[in-house]
C-alpha cells in the first residue's frame, strides 16, 4: 500500500498525478527564490548598489562550480526511480546510501575548491574593482555550506524518486524563513553586508539538510536511511556517475557559457551589473517553476522504464510539454509586462531599471522554449539517456552562445544583442532534442525495455 507522500507513477490517469507531483517542485523553487530576492533585496537596500552587483556576479560563478556535483543527484534520482518502479528493493537501498556518501565526498571537495580558487576565477571574469572584494568573500563563506547543501539536493532526490515531493517543501519552507529572519538580523543589525547574507544562507543550508536526512532515516521500506549501512558500492556509484557525470558536465558548460555573458555584461558597468542581476533574480521564478516539469519527466519517465510501461511515457512526455508551454508563456509574459514595478523592488535606480528591462524584452517573452528544451531532456535521462542531450546541450545551446558572444557581439556590442543568444540557443537545441527523443523511443518501442544507455 502506498504511503501517503508516495505517488503511484506507473498506474491511473497521468494528468492529476503529474499535477501532485509538479506542483511542490514549482512552489519549492519558487519559495527558494523568494528567499534568495529577500537576500538581494536586503542587501540592495541596506548595504548599497556595489554589494547588490557583488552578490549578483557570482550566481554563474557558482553554478560552474556546483553543478557537475549536483548533476550526480540526477543520477541517483532516475536509478532509484527505476529500482523502485521495478520493485527492486535491494538495488534500491544501496543506491540510497551510495548517494548520501558520495554527496557528503562531493560536498567537502566542493568546499576545498569554492575557497582556494574564487578570487582568481573573478579576476578573470573582470569583475570591477570595488566588487571584487565582496564578491570573493560572499563566495568563500557560502561554499563553507556546500555539504549539507548537497546533502539536501541528494535527499531530496531520493524523495523525488519515490513521487514524494511535499516533505521537500515543507523543509525549504521552515529553511527558507529561518534565512529570511537571520538575513534582517545579521544585515540590517550588525551591518555584516554581504557576509551577513551568505552566514544565514549556510546556517540555513544546515536546518534543511537535518530534516532531510532525519526524514529519510524514518522511511519504511528499501528506500530508508540508515547511517550504519553508508557506503560506495561499486556498481551503484558508478551508474549514479555515469547518468549523473554527463548532467553535470552539461550544467558546468551552460554555466560556462553563461559565465562568458556576465563577463561581457560585467563590461558595461556595475549599473548594468546591477539591472542584470535583478532581472535575471525575477527570470528565476519562471526558470524554476518550469524546470519541475524537467524533473517531473524524468522521475515519471524512469519509474515507467522500470516497470515496463514504454507506452506511458509517451503521454507523460506530451502533458509535460503542454504544462510547461503554459507556464513559460503566461509567467513570462506577465513578468515582462510587469517589469518596472517588479524590478523596482530590487532598485530604485532608474537606470538599473531600465538595464533590468532590457533583459526581460527578449529573456522572459521567450523563456517556454527553454522549459520546452529541458522537458525532452528529462524524458531521455528518464529512458538513461544522459550523454546524448549532453552533447546536444553543448554542442548546440551552450557551444552556440560562445560562438555568439565572440562573433555577433563582438561585430555590435550591445546588451540587446547578447541576450538575443539565450532564445536562438532554446530553439535550435530544443529542435534537436525533440529529434533524439523519437529515434529513442522509437528503438525502446522496437527493442523492448533497456536500461542501459548505447
Amino acid at each position: 500500500m502506498k504511503k501517503s507522500y508516495e505517488i503511484d507513477m506507473c498506474n491511473g490517469p497521468l494528468f492529476g498525478k503529474i499535477l501532485t507531483f509538479s506542483l511542490p517542485l514549482m512552489l519549492s523553487g519558487i519559495l527558494q527564490l523568494l528567499f534568495n530576492a529577500a537576500d538581494t533585496v536586503v542587501v540592495g537596500r541596506f548595504a548599497g548598489s556595489t554589494a547588490l552587483a557583488a552578490v549578483g556576479s557570482t550566481s554563474s560563478l557558482i553554478n560552474l562550480l556546483t553543478n557537475l556535483f549536483i548533476g550526480f543527484s540526477v543520477g541517483a534520482n532516475v536509478l532509484i526511480a527505476r529500482f523502485y518502479g521495478a520493485k527492486k528493493e535491494k538495488d534500491a537501498s544501496e543506491t540510497v546510501h551510495s548517494a548520501i556518501l558520495l554527496s557528503i565526498i562531493c560536498g567537502v571537495l566542493l568546499l576545498v575548491l569554492g575557497v582556494v580558487v574564487t578570487r582568481q576565477i573573478l579576476v578573470w571574469m573582470g569583475t570591477p574593482e570595488e566588487v571584487l572584494g565582496q564578491a570573493a568573500l560572499y563566495m568563500k563563506i557560502y561554499f563553507m555550506g556546500m555539504p549539507v547543501m548537497l546533502l539536501y539536493n541528494f535527499g531530496s532526490s531520493i524523495l523525488r524518486a519515490i513521487g514524494d515531493t511535499r516533505r521537500p517543501l515543507y523543509y525549504l519552507m521552515a529553511s527558507g524563513v529561518l534565512n529570511v529572519i537571520l538575513n534582517l538580523i545579521f544585515v540590517i543589525g550588525f551591518q555584516l553586508g554581504v557576509a551577513g547574507v551568505a552566514m544565514a544562507t549556510v546556517i540555513s543550508q544546515v536546518l534543511s539538510a537535518f530534516l532531510i536526512l532525519r526524514c529519510l532515516s524514518r522511511l519504511e521500506g528499501s528506500c530508508r536511511l540508515d547511517l550504519k549501512k553508508l557506503c560506495l558500492k561499486k556498481d551503484k556509484t558508478i551508474q549514479i556517475i555515469r547518468i549523473g557525470f554527463p548532467a553535470g558536465l552539461q550544467g558546468v558548460v551552460f554555466s560556462l557559457s553563461n559565465v562568458l555573458i556576465q563577463s561581457s555584461v560585467n563590461s558595461f558597468g556595475s549599473v548594468a551589473m546591477a539591472g542584470n542581476t535583478a532581472a535575471m533574480n525575477l527570470e528565476g521564478f519562471i526558470y524554476i517553476a518550469m524546470n519541475s516539469f524537467h524533473q517531473t519527466a524524468m522521475s515519471f519517465t524512469s519509474q515507467n522504464l522500470g516497470a515496463g510501461k514504454i507506452k506511458r511515457i509517451n503521454q507523460v512526455l506530451l502533458l509535460c510539454l503542454a504544462m510547461v508551454t503554459f507556464v513559460g508563456l503566461s509567467m513570462g509574459w506577465a513578468a515582462y509586462l510587469a517589469g518596472k514595478p517588479l524590478l523596482h523592488i530590487y532598485s530604485s535606480d532608474g537606470e538599473v531599471i531600465r538595464y533590468g528591462i532590457m533583459r526581460l524584452s527578449v529573456i522572459c517573452t521567450t523563456y517556454c522554449l527553454c522549459g520546452i528544451m529541458d522537458v525532452f531532456v528529462g524524458a531521455l535521462r528518464g529512458m538513461g539517456y544522459s550523454f546524448m542531450p549532453m552533447v546536444v546541450s553543448l554542442l548546440g545551446a551552450c557551444g552556440l552562445r560562445i560562438l555568439w558572444i565572440f562573433t555577433i557581439f563582438q561585430w555590435h556590442r550591445s546588451l540587446l544583442n547578447l541576450y538575443i543568444s539565450y532564445p536562438v540557443s532554446w530553439f535550435i537545441t530544443g529542435g534537436v532534442h525533440a529529434l533524439c527523443y523519437l529515434g529513442v523511443k522509437k528503438k525502446h518501442m522496437k527493442n523492448g525495455y533497456s536500461s542501459v544507455e548505447k
